[in-house]
């Protein structure tokens, strides 16, 4: 079909054009990022997090005045591998899904010269790192020479295990092991490569969803530090397991608060850190619905429009010839030729508005694939709304819409 009738046609009606051509335009920019937003935070939830969740718990304890880090340990420690069905327990500064204690910038360069981004640093003792069952893909397990004191928060020259994500940020195409990094006083040297450990606000750290699994794994001596703690049981034995160690400890130090609400099943945790994620999730589709339907009815009542408009235009056609498909693939091509406008002009609103999620709430790039998507599930749903008055216009019988005039 010829488009330079329908293109004068719309010429005669350009308030009505820009109107809805700006519409398809905002929803297509508000369609691209709320889909984007939508995959970016289910997919977050996906995250693996290294370890087996479903086997392992965390107890936290908050003050102990007077106790040392080596008695408390030694009381709750022992309380936990009394319990029937703990295989092991150990010390950890924190835990994923916890509350993070350990974030630091890093320099690639003793001078400080080269920042490389702000990580987890992760503090676990020899049992912390058999209760979590940690073993490198890549490199050497930690000798007992590698369990230090703390120097500050971390000690002063350690050998350290990082994740697969992070070596490939920090050592793009390298191997990473005996690489050297800094913070602040503090020299690391790679010993090995974990395929995966997330931080423990994955998505919600500095380095956004890119860093969601920037840890480093720094091993310590047992007396090092005290009041948070991992055990590893069997996944179904392990609720019966968490309430014995709630009340186990509880009764090995009465003076300490434990912190019930952390002191839970890694699952637990998992679960309620990503559920503001999941109603995010949610809230973004039911955005995407609404979008999608206010922008249908819109192309439904101005193609109803005119249709009411041009109904002896529509009478004349038929009378010198035009069939109904002529009629009704007119109203469609003039749609898609109006939802085209504005798709090319919502895509450049897409990448804009995805500008300004990637400067204040560091948000990836929009993938370009997105676009695409977006412009075909428009141009679906305007040839789905336009066609109820296509069809009405192209039912007027040829002799009604001469008796109109």
């Amino acid at each position: 079909m010829h488009t330079r009738p329908i293109l004068s046609a719309l010429g005669r009606h350009r308030i009505a054009t820009a109107l809805i051509v700006l519409e398809i335009a905002l929803a297509c920019a508000v369609l691209c990022n709320a889909f984007f937003l939508v995959s970016t935070r289910l997919g977050l939830t996906r995250i693996d997090s290294g370890v087996e969740v479903q086997a392992l718990g965390g107890i936290a304890l908050n003050g102990c005045d007077g106790c040392t880090h080596a008695d408390l340990n030694a009381r709750v420690l022992g309380a936990l591998r009394a319990i029937p069905g703990v295989h092991a327990a150990g010390t950890v500064n924190a835990l994923p899904f916890e509350p993070p204690t350990a974030y630091a910038g890093i320099t690639l360069d003793r001078e400080g010269q080269h920042f490389a981004g702000v990580l987890h640093f992760y503090l676990f003792d020899p049992a912390a790192i058999e209760a979590l069952d940690l073993r490198p893909a890549q490199g050497n397990d930690f000798t007992a020479g590698d369990y230090q004191p703390i120097a500050t928060f971390v000690p002063s020259d350690a050998r350290v295990w990082i994740t697969r994500s992070l070596a490939a940020h920090l050592w793009p195409g390298e191997n990473p092991l005996g690489k050297e990094f800094w913070g602040g006083d503090s020299h690391f040297r790679v010993a090995g490569v974990l395929e995966h450990f997330a931080v423990p606000a994955p998505g919600r750290s500095e380095e956004g969803v890119a860093g969601a699994q920037w840890s480093v794994i720094v091993p310590v001596r047992s007396d090092a530090q005290s009041g948070n703690y991992v055990l590893r049981a069997d996944p179904l034995d392990l609720p019966r397991a968490m309430q014995a160690a709630r009340e186990a400890v509880a009764r090995a130090v009465p003076e300490a608060v434990l912190d019930r609400q952390q002191s839970r099943a890694l699952s637990e945790l998992r679960e309620r850190y990503f559920q503001s994620d999941r109603t995010m999730a949610w809230l973004l589709v039911a955005v995407i619905a609404s979008m999608l339907l206010v922008t249908a009815l819109g192309i439904v009542g101005l193609a109803s429009f005119w249709v009411a408009q041009r109904t002896k235009q529509i009478g004349i056609r038929r009378a010198l010839g035009a069939t109904r498909s002529d009629i009704l693939r007119y109203f469609q091509t003039e749609n898609f030729l109006l939802a085209s406008a504005g798709i090319a002009l919502g895509m450049l609103l897409a990448y804009a508005g995805n500008g300004l999620l990637m400067k204040y709430f560091e948000l990836a790039r929009l993938p370009l694939t997105y676009l695409p998507a977006g412009a075909v599930l428009l141009w679906l749903l305007g040839q789905l709304a336009v066609l109820g008055p296509a069809l009405r216009a192209a039912s007027i019988p040829p002799v009604v819409a001469t008796r109109s005039a």
